[in-house]
Formats: structure tokens, sequence, C-alpha cells
């Protein structure tokens, strides 16, 4: 843990910020702990982004007085020095209503050259200012222009975003701790303070290894929910059958009125293919689809943004060659396997942000943990449930 200018002070508050995280977390299933089981591709061994080699995560979660419930997601996506060596990269926009850094110049040069951070919608400027120090002191940098990527969604109905509680610290302790391996989910960094679907949304992830006849590569999807719509799961209507839906003021007036879930999601898309921008365009715009199954159909009010990126080492070029620089990339044939991956990563991951989150509550409000219990029994009465075992190839058990 790196702590900077808040001192002895700072380390304390860190170490009570993390201890502070709910410590029934752990407790919570993911998704496939119930027997949610989301397409036909096999996971990597963490089911997690993390499973594409050279890509880390780290936390800071922030949980202070009565009203700050927020924190900090850090995903490196590969070793070395990303300024000097960038990686190939692509934004994608689905709705954008939100306040992203950094995504005009991914845009115009297909590629990211510092790590990726989410976090608070009014926390993204702090935060960007932050990384671009946490840039300058990795080694062999300079005195050169950064382009720092900043994601966000919105954690005001628990949170005092408006007091910017990220900051150096916490953006630098996210980046220090980052790690391969499992990663936390649910109310945890970024997540502390989501919402989704009407209940508490977080931190989720999962990941798709293809096999060898398909190329062997992997897909790993992390995101940070905080949307909305009508829940469902493997096509079960849950949020109907629990009574949270969309419109339900207006189509249900007897029945107890709801505030319409309107908010944002970001994800991320790694990979260990070898693709250049315009291949990870197309990757990118696959993982709406992965939102549209669970039930969402970007609202108006609705942040939705993807960045996809190729942690392939021999993919990245120097920032500066006098000669032509000569990389590997699938051809668009190739393309569809990869494209059903990021789907069924983005669906699971989402599932498993909103099953691994906690209730979170302060003076501004309350943000409910979904039940997984009523959740399960929903899913049985659709049959929703251990596909794995009842789809086999050539039958299909009814």
């Amino acid at each position: 843990m790196t702590i900077h200018s808040r001192g002895f002070a700072a380390l304390f508050a860190l170490i009570s910020l993390t201890l502070q995280t709910p410590s029934y977390a752990a407790d919570r299933p993911r998704a496939r702990d119930i027997g949610v089981v989301v397409g036909t591709l096999s996971t990597g061994p963490f089911n997690a982004i993390t499973d594409v080699a050279g890509v880390r995560v780290g936390h800071t979660t922030v949980i202070e007085g009565d009203d700050i419930r927020s924190g900090v997601t850090a995903i490196i996506p590969a070793p070395g020095n990303l300024y000097s060596h960038p990686v190939p990269a692509w934004f994608h926009v689905g709705n954008g209503y939100g306040k992203v850094i950094g995504e005009t110049q991914v845009r115009e040069f297909g590629e990211i050259e510092t790590p990726i951070l989410l976090t608070c919608t009014l926390c993204v400027w702090s935060a960007a200012n932050a990384l671009k120090e946490w840039v300058y002191e990795q080694p062999g940098m300079g005195e050169h222009t950064v382009n720092p990527i900043v994601g966000e969604t919105n954690d005001g109905g628990v949170n005092n975003m408006w007091a910017d509680p990220i900051q150096r610290n916490e953006v630098f302790n996210a980046l220090d701790i980052a790690r391969s391996g499992p990663v936390e989910e649910g109310s945890v960094g970024a997540g502390t303070g989501t919402k989704a679907f009407y209940w508490k949304g977080g931190i989720g992830t999962s990941s798709r290894v293809l096999p060898d006849s398909l190329g062997g590569y992997t897909v790993g999807v992390l995101v940070q929910t905080n949307f909305g719509g009508n829940l469902q799961i493997n096509g079960a209507p849950v949020g109907r059958e629990l009574n949270e839906y969309y419109y339900k003021n207006e189509l249900a007036p007897d029945e107890l009125p709801t505030d319409p879930d309107d908010g944002s999601i970001m994800v991320v898309v790694a990979t260990d293919a070898p693709l250049n921008a315009v291949s990870l365009e197309r990757l990118a715009k696959r993982a709406m689809i992965g939102i549209g199954r669970t039930g969402s159909f970007v609202s108006n009010g609705s942040g939705d943004y993807v960045i996809a990126f190729s942690a392939h080492p021999d993919v990245r070029r120097p920032r500066v060659s006098r000669d032509a620089v000569m990389t590997p990339s699938l051809v668009n044939s190739s393309m569809t396997p990869l494209f059903t991956a990021t789907v069924e990563a983005t669906q699971e991951s989402i599932y498993n942000a909103l099953f691994k989150a906690t209730t979170i509550e302060s003076s501004r409000g309350v943000s409910e943990a979904i039940s997984i219990e009523e959740v399960v029994k929903v899913l049985e009465k659709y049959n929703a449930l251990d596909w794995d075992r009842k789809i086999r190839p050539g039958k299909i058990d009814n």
C-alpha cells in the first residue's frame, strides 16, 4: 500500500476503509454457485477478467462517516510501461450520458497508454489527476502528456459524491495493490455505492476460454453496474416476478410506487487474442448484447460505455519508431467466437455483480441487496438453472 500526502492519517484511514467492507460479502454466491450457467463456452480458472494474462485489478473501498459510500477500481491492462508501448483498444458508446475521460484520444489512436479507473460520477476529475501523477512515477516516464482513462457511474443514492471522496491516496492504493488472480466483487471499489435493476449493484467479472479449435483465446469482462431495466436471468423474468420492473407506477398504479432506475454501466473487455483497434471496436459493440440479455434497454439517462483492449504482447507497438512496425491481427472471419465469448462474459459479469453485492446504507438512503433465495425460486420456476447439465450435444432434456 502506497501512502502519500496524508501521511499516517491516510494510512489509518485506508486500513479502516478496507476493514469496513461488509464482512458478509463472502457469504453471497456468484451466479454459478447457485446454478446460473450463462451460455455454452467454458470459463477461465478464476472466471474473471484476470484470466487474461497480464491483466491486474485493484480496489479501494471508501466508507466514511454517515454519507461516504464509494470507491475506485483500477484495471491495469498489461505489464511494463503503457506509455512507451501502448495497448490496442477502442471505446464504444451505447448511450453517452456520462462523464468519461480520455475517450477521444483512444478513438483517434486506437490505443490506451494508462491503466483504466472506474469511480463515482463527480470523482472522475480528481481520479484522473491522481492517475496522471501515478503514471509519471512509473519507470521510464519523462515529461510527456498522458491520456488517463477514467469511467464512472452515479452512486449518489447512498454516497455524497459532491464531497469528491476519491483522491490521490485512494487511487494510488487501488493501482499499487492491483493483482492477477481472483477479483473481489459486489459492493467494493467503484461498485460500493452503485445500484442496478432496483437492487444493489456493484463490481462483477467473468471470463470465457475458447477451445483450441476456435483459437484457444481468452476473453475477460469486468463491469460496474448501475443501470436499470427489467431484470432477466437466463430468460426468466426475475424483475417482474419480484415485482420490480420498469413503468410499474404507470402500469400498476395500485402497487407501491418505485423510483425507476436510470443509471449507467461501465464495461471493460480484455482479450489475449491479437486484435487491432478496428476488431476491438467490433468486439466492444457485442458487450451491449450481453447487457441487453439481462433486461436493459439503454435508457435516456444511462451512460453505457465499453472499453475493449488486447493484452497480446505482440500487438503492442513502440510509441516512437521511424520504421514500419508489423503486428499480428486476426482476420474478420475469426472474430465470431470472440463475439460469443464477450456476450456471455458480459451477461454473467452483471449477474455476479448483483449476487455478490451487499446492502449499503447511509444517511442518504439504503440500497438493498437482491434476495438470493427469492431469485432461486424464480429461476427454478422457469427452469433456468443448471443448463450445463440439462443440455448435451445432440440431446436436450425437458
